[in-house]
Parts: C-alpha cells; structure tokens; sequence
C-alpha cells in the first residue's frame, strides 16, 4: 500500500463522520452568499505582480515526506509575510493526520488577509466542498489520481457552478487528458510521484509539450481565456522558476522551500528574481 492509499483510507473514514447529507451547486452557492462572496483565485493567477509566473504560497507546517517543516509555525503570520512578497493566492492545508493542517487556518487567514485562498486537501466527497466554502476557501484541489472519472467530472462541476475555481492536479498523460476533458481551466502538475514521492521538474515539461498542443489551449475567436498550467512541488530556486517559464508555465505552487527558510518574504522575492 502507497502512501497516497494510506492517506486516502484514512480521509474515507473522516468523510464517514460527517452529517448524511446531499449537496448540489445550488447548496454551495448558498453558503458562498452566506459567506459574503468569493476571492476571483483563477483571475489572480492570470495577472502576474512579479515577473512571469505567478506564485500561489502555501501554508504547511509538515508532510509525510519531509515530517516537520516548520517547528514555529504560525499559519496567519506566515500569510501575510506572503501577502507582503507578492503572492497572487494561498494554498492552505487543512488536512490534520498527515500535514498538520486544519481548516481553521482557513478561517484565521482569511481575516488576515486579501488573497484568494485554495483548500490543500484529499477532496473525496462533494461534503468537503461544502467545508471549503464554510471556512473560507475559493478555490479546491481535485486530485485525479484519487477520483474516477465520474468523481473528477461531478465535484470540479459543483465547484465551477458556485463559482468555486477547481485546480485540477496530475501526474502523468492519462491524467492530463482527464482533466482536459472536463474542461478544466487550472491544471496543476505535480512534480512529485504521490505513489514514489519522488520528485522530477521534467515531469512538467514533459506535460507541458502535451499541454500546449491540445486543442483549447489557446485563447479562442471570443477571446475566452486558455487553460492556466500551475507546477508543483520541487520549485526551490529561482533556476527551477526560469526552466518552468521556458516550458509555458503560468503559475507555481510552492510550500517546502519557503516553509522552511528563515525570511520568507527574502526566499520568495529570490524565486521572482530579486
């Protein structure tokens, strides 16, 4: 059993815990009104602040590769020294057992700050998408290669019609193609094996090449907006940056590498290039 398997049980059993209910887009655009509105996430990612690529910073205390990554973490102050470099989104982690999350950080950094904020989860049940809207996301991951074609096609569905921007991450061809058949505007490619946890920036320019000669992948005679290409995982310097812009990446996600430097406003700034 891979440690995605792993992780994957464990959350069946934390979805079993919550209230027996049936959620519809109709539902979640209703706690969205509740909640006072949403972060445009997509359209952040499209306006770089900083140089080319646009940066979504994540807020993770640990993972169940690397163990602890921040011993004095403090999820409000470390959103808003990102807030202050340049980030255009949050990335939050919000599962408990495994990266020491909590969906209250949610909360606690959407008072503290502007960003549109993503819920970093294992997403397995459209319930859990109500949970992000409730304490303060905008946007949800959807992991391909824990959801089967009916899942992926259902819970990015329910999230795009509440006007929730579903960022949409694979690993290899086969996934691409999923999510390209869906309709997926944010496609997020992680670097990182979840079955090995290895990790390989070639992975994204493998995937990219793909990408950028698949039909919608530029902007049409209506002028709607192409499919944005977010890489993940492994981005450490600003030599990575400058490799994933050559490819056509958009965006980045990064966590372990401003996670862990003392100054993380200088640690972001370098991955802009000064």
């Amino acid at each position: 059993m891979t440690i995605l398997d792993t992780i994957v049980e464990q959350k069946q059993r934390e979805v079993e815990r919550l209230p027996q209910r049936a959620v519809s887009a109709a539902d979640l655009r209703t706690a969205v009104e509740a909640r006072g509105g949403l972060r445009d996430f997509a359209g952040a990612l499209r306006k770089p602040t900083r140089g080319q690529i646009t940066l979504i910073a994540e807020v993770k205390k640990a993972s169940p590769s690397a163990g602890l990554i921040r011993p004095d973490f403090d999820p409000v102050q470390i959103a808003r020294e990102y807030e202050a470099a340049g980030a255009s989104c949050l990335s939050v982690l919000t599962d408990e057992k495994f990266f020491q999350g909590a969906l209250e950080y949610l909360k606690q950094i959407r008072a503290a700050v502007g960003l549109p904020l993503l819920r970093k989860d294992f997403i397995i049940d459209e319930r859990q998408i109500l949970e992000a809207i409730e304490w303060g996301a905008d946007a949800i991951l959807l992991i391909a290669a824990i959801l089967n074609d009916a899942q992926l096609q259902r819970f990015h569905a329910l999230a795009t019609e509440a006007g929730l921007a579903a960022l949409v991450e694979v690993h290899d061809e086969t996934e691409l193609d999923r999510a390209a058949a869906i309709g997926a505007q944010l496609i997020g490619v992680n670097n990182r094996d979840l079955k090995t946890f290895k990790v390989d920036l070639a992975t994204t320019e493998r995937l990219a090449e793909r990408f950028s000669s698949s039909p919608g992948t530029t902007q049409d005679a209506a002028g709607s907006s192409p499919p944005l290409l977010v890489a993940e995982s492994g981005i450490h310097a600003r030599a990575d940056v400058e490799r994933l812009a050559k490819c056509g990446v958009r965006a980045m996600l990064v966590g372990e590498s401003l996670m862990r430097h003392a100054d993380i406003g200088a640690k972001a700034r370098e991955l802009f290039g000064g």
